[in-house]
């Protein structure tokens, strides 16, 4: 990797920088950090490519979905790597398969040595089947039908200022959204890890009895994990009822069920209870506008016992909104699936949380991951 020098100094350009630096301030050069084959950075140089490649992304996360379909990452991982033997397995034809894995090579989930395929590094991790760290799953809900046409017209879209997905245009905080049922069943290999690192972090600063309640717990991996850990811990899953069957589901399947309990409900609405020592407010603040962040922040606060805490994981973009990439470029996603979310800046977020009445507000920065915390105390 290399490094660039511009107005700001010379800085470094490396690949983990884009995907899990948090405060680096990336400059592009033609050569530089990328995600699969796309520059996240603009071009140093006047580059065609850009336009061309951008336009035709569809096809890319078109040919993942279908590979994950076709389980065509398995089938290579268990030795099935001819055109022939791959197109017995995917029931097509020589032309249609070679052609697929020819294209999920350039994509870089592929390799091709003597026309037989392999894994590269990122699919034998997580698109093999049989791998505990398998996410074939996320895709039924990253690429829902649902969510896809959110962005089938992004310039009506802009002119709108909103979404238009749902019954009513309520979007993804529509009450009782059906996508939030195959987000819980799809999303959990992804939030696994922030799962088990927000885990350590709450029994560490609450070990003992501790009752924690999950805020739009959907899959409810969050709380089962800190149920896991601690064995002293209660913990109260809160979301939809229809989402919370996922949940309870998965809180059986771990063993936890006898701590877990179920609040149905929307959180804008619903009372909480008060005296949990910790509060789990995943994913959630970024559907909303600052006003509306700010009323559920004061109702966690009110539900928190004297020494308690909250636990906020949130897409964080620095100030310039611009970088790091993923959490930056997820604000695009918030326009185009709720009436009024952002992805909020941790000076943001903290102000929420003081007009709230939190204090500390702690920013970490989780390992392997585009995501970070806020920390916070009543």
């Amino acid at each position: 990797m290399g490094r660039v020098s511009t107005d700001c100094g010379e800085l470094n350009c490396g690949l983990s920088a884009v995907s899990s630096g948090r405060r680096s301030c990336l400059f592009p050069v033609t050569d530089g950090p990328k995600i699969g084959n796309f520059l996240f950075l603009m071009q140093a140089e006047p580059d065609p490519n850009l336009i061309f490649e951008t336009l035709n992304a569809h096809q890319r996360s078109a040919a993942l979905r279908g590979a994950i379909e076709l389980d065509l990452f398995t089938a290579i991982a268990r030795g099935r790597r001819s055109v022939a033997e791959l197109t017995e397995h995917c029931q097509g034809t020589p032309r249609s398969v070679r052609i697929l894995c020819d294209f999920l090579v350039v994509c870089g989930f592929l390799t091709k040595t003597k026309g037989d395929y392999g894994l590269s590094p990122t699919a034998a991790s997580f698109l093999d089947r049989n791998q505990p760290s398998y996410m074939g799953s996320v895709a039924r809900f990253v690429n829902s039908e649902a969510l896809l046409s959110s962005f089938a017209d992004v310039a009506a879209l802009v002119r709108r200022g909103s979404t238009d997905l749902g019954e009513e245009g309520a979007g993804a905080v529509e009450p009782d959204w059906d996508g939030w049922v195959e987000f819980a069943r799809s999303m959990v290999p992804m939030m696994a890890p922030a799962a088990q690192q927000i885990a350590a972090i709450a029994c560490e600063r609450r070990p003992g009895p501790v009752r924690v309640l999950d805020i739009a717990a959907g899959h409810g991996i969050f709380g089962i994990a800190i149920a896991e850990k601690n064995a002293e811990a209660k913990i109260v899953a809160l979301d939809w009822a229809n989402v919370l069957q996922v949940a309870q589901e998965n809180a059986e399947r771990t063993g936890v069920e006898d701590r877990y309990e179920l609040l149905a409900g929307d959180a804008m609405g619903i009372d909480y209870g008060t005296g949990y020592d910790v509060v789990l407010l995943t994913n959630f603040l970024h559907h909303f506008d600052r006003e509306t962040c700010v009323e559920v922040l004061r109702k966690v606060y009110h539900s928190l016992a004297p020494s308690g805490i909250a636990i906020t994981l949130e897409f964080v973009p620095n100030d310039d909104r611009v970088s790091p990439p993923v959490p930056a470029a997820f604000s695009f996603m918030m326009l185009g699936t709720t009436p009024a979310g952002d992805a909020y800046t941790f000076e943001e977020l903290k102000g929420m949380c003081e007009e709230a009445g939190l204090k500390g507000n702690e920013l970490i920065e989780l390992e392997d991951s585009v995501q970070s915390l806020i920390v916070s105390e009543k």
